[in-house]
């Protein structure tokens, strides 16, 4: 038995307005939607988002980190674009690392590893 990936599916209020600022913003593209629910792709990273009102407002505690090749370009291609919640920084285990939000309040994470 093998697990083949994990792909987060996260609550928002608005599946337009996610797809629409992971689009712009991140360059993920929709290759599903449906009547409240849309998976965005960039590479090999996937994300789904749903309405479910029943939930109430959209909430995580936990970040969604992803790796990245080149931490520092994007970075630069969000300045002045998004707020920075913290970074970028080198970290002391090994990687730089810098986190924005999105328009859920989710926390994503971007990193790279580096040289000591």
């Amino acid at each position: 038995m093998v697990f083949k990936a994990l792909t987060p599916m996260l609550h928002t209020a608005s599946i337009d307005t996610t797809r629409s600022w992971y689009e712009s913003m991140l360059g993920f593209r929709c290759v599903a939607q449906e009547a409240g629910w849309c998976r965005l792709v960039r590479d090999n990273v996937a994300i789904m988002f749903m309405e479910n009102d029943h939930l109430g407002p959209p909430h995580a505690t936990a970040t969604q980190y992803i790796y990245v090749d080149d931490v520092m370009a994007l970075f630069d291609t969000l300045a002045g674009r998004c707020a920075v919640a913290w970074g970028p920084e080198k970290m002391p285990y090994g990687m730089l690392e810098f986190a924005i939000k999105d328009p859920n309040g989710y926390l994503l994470s971007f990193g790279q590893p580096v040289a000591e």
